[in-house]
């Protein structure tokens, strides 16, 4: 039995809230678990001064944990005047996740941020800010179509991710921290709501993991981004 008394193919209570920051054109609090992240999309009228002339635009995002969404109080970033080596992978990998959907010569040289803001961390932070960040993404294009900012829609489909492991020798889906912190194998997968593989994050703690379980990892995310994205779809209406 897990320690959350899930079963091994079960994953926490999930919840999107829209419209949840007043002045960004869109914004989503998103929840797995004790897991709650806060992610923004900031319409921004340049595009990077790399991609002007080209008629692209740009999706990136920023990634950050609150220094109480923790146990005990974590310094911010910003006050030591630089980011975390995983600070900054994980803002790359959000970044990548949203751009793998999105067709950039729709945005008129536009720039969307997502800023991802850990309120609360009880694993799995990653994960949850790919996955509420699109529903946000999803509502500043739609303020841009709006306003006839741009005309077509360059959101080509869904993006969402999870976090799976083996814990204890079994496969388990949506690793809470007990779990992430004493599992053999952590892997995070990032996939459209078509099924096509974005990221395949995958690490062995001591004992390397098989070709077989890797296998059964990718069936539970597939089953748990399934489920993520007909939520997603649910909460746009």
């Amino acid at each position: 039995m897990r320690p959350s008394k899930r079963a091994p193919d079960e994953m926490r209570k999930v919840s999107f809230e829209r419209n949840i920051a007043r002045y960004a054109e869109g914004s989503c609090l998103v929840k797995f678990g004790e897991t709650h992240v806060l992610c923004t999309a900031s319409l921004e009228e340049k595009a990077p001064s790399w991609l002007r002339g080209s008629g692209k635009g740009w999706v990136t995002a920023e990634y950050a944990m609150l220094p109480r969404a923790t146990v005990e109080r974590t310094r911010r970033e910003s006050t030591s005047g630089k980011q975390s080596g995983r600070t900054q992978e994980i803002q790359r990998l959000i970044s990548r996740s949203l751009r793998s959907v999105v067709d950039l010569t729709q945005l008129n040289e536009k720039q969307i941020t997502l800023d991802c803001d850990v309120i609360q961390a009880d694993g799995g932070t990653r994960t949850a800010a790919i996955t509420g960040a699109w529903v946000a993404l999803h509502d500043c294009i739609a303020w841009m179509k709006s306003r006839s900012i741009i005309s077509g829609n360059p959101l080509r489909d869904h993006v969402a991710a999870i976090s799976c492991g083996i814990v204890k020798g079994v496969p388990v889906i949506d690793l809470d921290y007990i779990e992430d912190s004493s599992a053999e194998t952590d892997a995070n997968f990032v996939m459209t709501g078509s099924g096509g593989l974005v990221e395949v994050q995958g690490t062995a703690e001591g004992k390397p993991f098989s070709e077989a379980e890797l296998l059964s990892l990718l069936g539970l995310a597939k089953n748990g981004i399934s489920g993520l994205v007909a939520m997603q779809k649910s909460v746009i209406g």
